[in-house]
């Protein structure tokens, strides 16, 4: 029964929130269009009728990606949802699906605190998640990113990690919601997108087990961040532009975590470290050697010193 799914959606939000939504609460949804999001939208707006705002981000990536915003805007229009059109402005660089989804975020975000919207309900379902961990897995990703895929996080909600992608277009299909396909879903020279086509019709990947173990990892990364800032308020220290580390004698995570918050500290601007180039350093300074990392001169040892890297002479 379509109905279902509304039902499901106020559950799974309420323990998302931990009760339920107040009546004068209002709550944001990002719509691309897609059958995910746009049943989102639908399911969300006959759970609480009055209570639903709607926006989309046209990333000016496609020639038709203004359209559907459009489409999206009729529907809107049609049942009484207040509705944006969000525009990047200046174009993307750099990894473009990265560049693309941090600008998303960032208008949405925006948009939700103008409109003093309680919270922010995206569409991923059950097989984005399962995707994005297997993509992580592929990339050596640590327990941070295996665990970033939340539920929740702050005022940012994914009530659908338990919904099907194809369960989400048939409450389109029974509703008569409209949704329009993105080109790019089936794309090859998109990592994610080869993955889904590898992935079609097969069953080997459990939701559920996969969503637990999820929460574990984030329940993982919780007790790191705790440990991390204890640490840090005991024997980090930053001052004219150097951080400075008491004591090496810690896990390789806990370091890698103080290590890429005293790089912080130091160059606010730079790419934060990870992957390879992250625990390559680690080694080094662990032996007490110097390396150069995200624009910082870093010292090893028994204690660590970060400084921002001299600018290059030019000749």
């Amino acid at each position: 029964m379509p109905d279902a799914l509304n039902e499901r959606l106020r559950a799974e939000t309420e323990r998302l929130i931990g009760r339920a939504v107040a009546p004068d609460e209002r709550i944001a949804i990002a719509v691309s269009g897609g059958p995910d999001s746009m049943a989102l939208l639908a399911a969300a707006n006959a759970a609480w009728p009055g209570q639903v705002e709607a926006a989309t981000v046209d990333h000016g990536l496609r020639a038709d990606a203004r359209a559907e915003a459009e489409m999206v805007a009729r529907w809107c229009a049609k049942h009484g949802v207040p509705h944006r059109i969000l525009t990047i402005e200046g174009g993307l660089s750099g990894n473009l699906q990265a560049a693309a989804r941090a600008a998303r975020y960032r208008l949405l975000d925006g948009w939700r605190g103008e409109r003093g919207l309680a919270w922010l309900m995206t569409a991923h379902q059950a097989d984005d998640q399962i995707e994005t961990i297997l993509l992580r897995l592929n990339r050596g990703a640590g327990v941070g990113g295996l665990a970033s895929v939340r539920a929740r996080r702050g005022a940012l909600l994914r009530p659908l990690l338990g919904e099907r992608r194809a369960t989400l277009r048939a409450y389109c299909a029974a509703q008569g919601v409209p949704f329009i396909d993105d080109p790019s879903n089936v794309d090859e020279r998109f990592d994610r997108a080869r993955l889904r086509q590898a992935l079609a019709g097969s069953d080997l990947v459990d939701p559920a087990g996969l969503a637990r173990s999820v929460a574990a990892l984030a329940e993982a990364d919780r007790a790191l961040a705790w440990m991390t800032d204890r640490i840090a308020a005991d024997s980090l220290t930053v001052d004219s532009g150097t951080a400075r580390l008491g004591t090496a004698d810690l896990p390789p995570e806990i370091l890698r975590r103080l290590l890429v918050r005293m790089i912080a500290a130091v160059n606010p601007e730079a790419e934060k470290p990870r992957g390879p180039s992250l625990d390559q350093a680690l080694v080094q300074l662990l032996a007490g050697k110097m390396v150069a990392l995200a624009d910082c001169t870093v010292t090893g040892g028994a204690a660590w010193t970060v400084r921002r890297a001299p600018p290059r002479k030019l000749r």
